[in-house]
């Protein structure tokens, strides 16, 4: 399922997978998070209820431009930078194209919803 993220006005398209969280993430939809800069290394922000972990692997190593959710703390996590491997992390989808707005000190008001609805 294709998905749009508006930040600053910019949209950023992106796929999601086909998994259990991925399938609750898009029931949320549209959603709009204040993403707060986390290690310098993703953009992260809670999510308004837990997703389903059904299926899902015990971590991954995300890659830059991955959408995950971290379970143990039930955030949206969206990397700009490379990670390590990590427990807990699942894959919901991934960005294409250019992420540089992420990289931007401080919170980013951001828009998702599903591309049909846009």
């Amino acid at each position: 399922m294709k998905i749009y993220l508006t930040i600053n006005d910019q949209v950023l398209s992106a796929e999601l997978e086909d998994g259990a969280a991925a399938r609750d993430f898009l029931g949320l939809l549209p959603l709009t998070l204040d993403l707060e800069d986390y290690a310098s290394t993703e953009k992260i922000a809670p999510l308004p209820k837990k997703l389903s972990v059904a299926g899902a692997p015990a971590g991954m190593t995300p890659s830059i431009g991955d959408i995950t959710y971290y379970a143990p703390w039930g955030n949206l996590a969206i990397f700009y930078k490379r990670f390590g491997h990590a427990d807990g992390l699942i894959k919901l989808g991934h960005i294409s194209g250019d992420i540089r707005m992420l990289r931007t000190r401080g919170p980013l008001k951001t828009r998702i919803e599903i591309a049909a609805q846009c």
